[in-house]
């Protein structure tokens, strides 16, 4: 069974920074596309940073400019670097990855646990 695992949320004041990773466990084949999403107190989970098989990247508007989304293949790891944060950053933040686990599978979806960033002075 595959398992991703995300660490290095926590409190951090605006203007700082953090880096979010979210490593794939269990067995592997291949992964497609990795996204991050973040959902704040009260409202529905947002799409905030994708990345392709290639290395291609896309982020919302909200943090174009100021996070980082990137890969590591050969770890089955996916990193968020995120820099000048605000307060209206402050959410759980989920990664998902786009994978299968075998050859003959087919390509699913699975979910991090969450791991919460808080940006307060």
């Amino acid at each position: 069974q595959v398992q991703l695992v995300e660490s290095g949320g926590g409190l951090v004041q605006p203007g700082g920074s953090l880096r979010l990773s979210c490593a794939a466990s269990g067995s592997i084949f291949s992964i497609n596309t990795m996204n991050w999403y973040r959902q704040a107190p009260g409202k529905e989970r947002d799409l905030v940073a994708t990345i392709t098989s290639g290395g291609s990247t896309v982020y919302s508007d909200s943090v174009k400019g100021r996070f980082t989304i990137s890969r590591d293949n050969a770890k089955n790891t996916m990193y968020l670097q995120m820099n000048s944060l605000k307060p209206e950053d402050t959410a759980v933040y989920y990664c998902k990855f786009n994978m299968r686990a075998y050859v003959w599978a087919t390509f699913r979806e699975v979910w991090g646990q969450g791991t919460l960033v808080t940006v307060s002075s």
